[in-house]
């Protein structure tokens, strides 16, 4: 059995093997708002303090607003935002520098699928980026955020962030 697993992993790292095979598109909801609504009250409150972080900070740049949503302490784990409400409000306003769009009247953001369990939310987005293998070609791929919840407030925040590469000089 050993042998098997090993000689079908060989297989799809061979050219020609099964991994350089083009692999399925990552396919958004229509209605992403939709996703930010359960029955179950605290993991409805959750979602929905999701949905305005999507929505009005995330999409609409309206980081003056972000502790409606986020507490003050907002743990922080991408390598590239501080902690803290300051913190990440500072990376995207400057750092990042974000632009403020004062109607926000609809998530347009890409989501696959919501998930909430206990304080926990994770949404999934679909993201496509040029294939680095191969010149005109992309790959698809998702993303994901998943905030932890304090009294309706996301407390600490999680991606699949990496440290950013310094600017080419």
């Amino acid at each position: 059995m050993r042998m098997f697993v090993l000689a079908a992993v060989l297989f799809t790292l061979l050219p020609g093997g099964s991994a350089l095979h083009a692999q399925e598109p990552v396919i958004r909801v229509k209605d992403p708002e939709a996703l930010f609504k359960d029955p179950v009250p605290a993991l409805n409150r959750n979602k929905q303090a999701a949905l305005h972080i999507m929505r009005e900070l995330l999409q609409c740049g309206q980081w003056d607003r972000a502790g409606e949503w986020l507490t003050r302490a907002y743990h922080q784990h991408n390598p590239n935002a501080g902690s803290g409400l300051d913190g990440v409000v500072a990376f995207f306003t400057k750092v990042l520098k974000v632009k403020r769009l004062d109607t926000c009247d609809k998530l347009t953001t890409e989501v696959v699928a919501v998930i909430a369990d206990d304080d926990y939310v994770t949404v999934l987005v679909p993201r496509k980026y040029p294939d680095p293998r191969t010149r005109g070609q992309e790959y698809y791929t998702t993303w994901f955020d998943t905030w932890r919840f304090v009294n309706g407030k996301a407390d600490e925040h999680w991606d699949p962030a990496t440290i950013a590469a310094p600017a080419a000089k």
